[in-house]
Formats: C-alpha cells, structure tokens, sequence
C-alpha cells in the first residue's frame, strides 16, 4: 500500500513538472487522463487510455518525461505503457474489422420526440482553448436554462467548428434534466418553411402559438433569415414574447451578427442584448484529440503518423475533418484494404482539392524548417540570397520534393515564383552536401522523418 502510495506521489510531482513546460491544452489532451500503474527500482509503468495515446507520448513527449522523471526521483528509469481493459461487454463492443464483412452501420441515433442526435453530448465535444468558453457558457445554459445572464445565448463561428454540436449537447441535456420542459429545436429555415406552411393552410396564429409555448428555444443557422423579411418579423415577436417570459433561448450563426446582411437592425440587437461566444479553429493538438476520440467511436486503427497528418492537413472546418475519417472507413470496408498513407493522401487530395492540399503541404514543411533554423518564413519566398537564408530555401526546396507529388515548376513557383532549373540545382547541392556531411545529413533525415507523413 505505501508502496502505491508512494508511486502516486511520484507521478503527481511528474505531472506538475510536465504542467509548468507545456500549454494548458496540451496538458489536458495528453496527461490528464494518464495514472500510474506500478513503480520499481528501475522501471515505471503508466496507464493511458489507447494506443493512439501510448504512441504520441512516445513521440512528442517521451524525453520530458524522462526529464521529469528524473527530476522527482534523482534517476531514470525505464517507462512502460499499458492500456487497461474495457468494461464494456462483448456485445457493446463494436466488431468492425477492415478485414471481414462485417461493414458498420452510420445511422444516426436520433431521440425520436425531440430529434436530438444522442452522439452529440458535451462528453463528445472535445474542448481546447478556442472553444474552452462556448462549452462552459453553454453546461451552465443547459444546467439551468433561463436562470443565468446567459439570455440569449449566441454562439457565431465559420462553418464546421462544433455549433450544431453544443447546440444539440444543451438539448440532450435538457431532456435529461428536465424531461417535462417544452424543447423546441430546429434551423432557421425549417422555422421559415414551417411558417410559410401556416400562411398557406391559414393557421398563422397556431404557428406562433405552438412555439410561444416553449420553454427553450434552440434555433440552428440564423443566418438563413437574411433577406427574409416576414419571416424576421415573426421570430423577433416570437423572440420578444419567450424573453418577457424568462424561456431561454439559444442561437447559432455563422458570423458575428454585425456581419449579417440583410437583418433588421432590431433583431441583430435581440440577438446581442445577452451573451456572445465564438467559436475558432482549434489548434493541432485539438485537432488532433478530436480525430482520435472520433477514430475510436468509429473502432478505427489509426496509426498517430496517419491522425496528425489528417489534422494539420484540415485546419478550419471539423466537419471536414470527420468526414475525410468516414470516408476512410468506407473504403477501406468496401474494398478491403488498410488504411496507409496513400490512401489517405489521396482522400485528402478529393476532398480538399489537389492544389490546397499541396500548397498545405509545402506551407508546412516550410514553417516546420525556418522554424527549426530559426530563419523567417517570409525571408525565404522573398530574394535574399545570404548564405544563410538560402541553405534553408535549398532545403525546403529539396524536403518538398521529397515528400509531395509535385512537379518541381510548382514548388519553385511556391516558394518565391523561382523556376524549375533553380529548383534541380538546388536539390543537386543538398544531396552533394548530404553525402560529404554526416552531421548536415542527420539534420536533412530529422526533417524528413518529422514531416514524413
């Protein structure tokens, strides 16, 4: 028991070691979840949630924690990794294997009554220091609804960030919570077909009667609303009723509402009189967590090189994000075969467009290189020639022909509009120096492995 006691005590004192090197987010994505296991005199064994995790710690992370480690015990000691077993029973556990028929089912679990997808929960919405506010501000919604300063509630991010999915969080809570609450749900252009529909059949006063009847209003898209002008008329008296009342209401758009065209300057100051929270593109390491909490809902067995490659690859839309995992689970079930980074490369390439999806590439591997020669970016697509800043364009030059399909007009075109001529000479250079430079040449395959997806 002391033993144990003891171990903790270690890897606590490891913890904020780690904590006080590395971001808050970064943090909580890799070590929050991680415990120890056992400790001896010359090993340590830690528990971590998957293999994804196991893998990233090993690569990203493996020699801070060596350095905590023996800051807290004075000495270092072998570091072992186990996964514990799952409590779920055999038939919980999704059987979907690449290599048999037995294809998985993508059929959304919808609460029939409320039309709620129940994959959409606050546990699902992996959180980051983009969106760390609009989470909380919308738990505290959900937790008491009409009770908080929060009235409305506006949530405004581009598309594919996670509003729909807080949006419908806050309603799978409420049904929860409070299962005889009125919970009306939908999108904006639902909100105007269904109102268009009572004008035609006149029943316009049952309309507004069912949904002034609501406890909460959770309305998705407000942006559709623009250039709509009845329609605005009856939502902002719609609006006005629920508020008078104390209903709360809860809103998504795309943009910041003094972006919307064509709304009514009385309904965009309805829509700020509460609380607003946006929502920005989360960083790497966010989106990487996102990918592997989705992976593993899917049982799909992504190796970290595969996720992280996936994740820088798509930087601004989630959705996106998802969809390219879907894509990959499909085709890799259809036709049988593994997901490699061919195949990846190539869905990437169809749903993000062959010249972002490289022109992303070659962004990349030269912010990645500058950074490590500590040389700016922008010094090297400029016309400098210092020997120093054109060792670092060499280099990129030769990188990116190393790691990307494109022809070498196009990455001299990409890196300061210089022909495909330069572009040969100066892989013709790095390979000479390659071959004479032990040293160069361990710098060169640290690049290549680094950024080899």
């Amino acid at each position: 028991m002391n033993n144990k006691l003891n171990s903790e005590e270690v890897w606590n004192k490891c913890l904020l070691f780690i904590k006080n090197r590395i971001q808050e987010t970064a943090f909580q994505t890799w070590f929050d979840g991680v415990r120890i296991s056992s400790m001896g005199e010359e090993d340590i064994t830690l528990l971590v949630p998957n293999k994804f995790h196991y893998e990233w710690l090993e690569s990203k992370y493996r020699a801070l924690i060596d350095e905590a480690i023996n800051t807290v015990v004075s000495k270092s000691l072998i570091i072992n990794y186990t996964v514990p077993i799952t409590s779920k029973s055999s038939q919980e556990i999704p059987s979907f294997s690449v290599h048999k028929k037995n294809y998985p089912q993508f059929q959304p679990r919808y609460n029939k009554t409320k039309n709620f997808n129940s994959q959409y929960s606050f546990r699902t919405f992996i959180e980051g220091k983009d969106n760390q506010f609009a989470k909380a501000a919308c738990g505290s919604v959900a937790d008491s609804p009409g009770g908080t300063p929060f009235n409305p509630l506006l949530i405004y991010s581009a598309t594919g960030l996670g509003k729909t999915h807080l949006l419908q969080a806050i309603g799978n809570r409420l049904i929860k919570t409070f299962p005889n609450y009125q919970i009306t749900y939908l999108t904006s252009e639902r909100f105007m077909l269904e109102f268009i529909s009572s004008i035609q059949k006149n029943k316009s006063t049952d309309f507004a009667n069912q949904y002034r009847s609501s406890d909460i209003l959770l309305i998705d898209d407000v942006q559709f609303f623009e250039g709509k002008e009845q329609t605005q008329e009856q939502f902002f008296h719609l609006f006005n009723v629920l508020f008078e009342r104390g209903k709360q209401i809860v809103l998504t758009v795309d943009k910041h509402p003094n972006q919307l065209l064509g709304i009514k300057e009385r309904l965009v100051s309805r829509f700020q009189s509460g609380l607003m929270v946006d929502i920005q593109p989360p960083d790497l390491e966010t989106r990487i967590a996102i990918l592997m909490n989705e992976a593993e809902q899917n049982n799909l067995n992504l190796s970290y090189k595969i996720t992280e490659f996936i994740a820088a690859s798509i930087k601004n839309d989630i959705r996106k994000m998802k969809g390219v995992l879907v894509r990959l689970l499909a085709i890799s079930s259809l036709k049988q075969i593994d997901i490699n980074m061919k195949l990846v490369k190539g869905v990437l390439q169809e749903m993000i467009g062959e010249n972002e999806f490289h022109n992303l590439s070659i962004k990349e591997i030269s912010k990645h290189i500058t950074l490590k020669m500590n040389i700016s970016d922008r010094l090297v697509r400029g016309k400098s020639r210092t020997k120093e800043i054109a060792l670092a364009r060499q280099i990129i030059m030769y990188v990116s022909r190393e790691l990307t399909s494109l022809p070498l007009s196009k990455i001299g075109a990409l890196l300061g509009k210089r022909d495909h001529s330069t572009v040969v000479h100066a892989c013709k250079l790095i390979e000479k120096k390659i071959n004479t430079d032990d040293v160069f040449k361990n710098q060169i395959d640290d690049y290549l492995n680094t950024l080899s997806k």
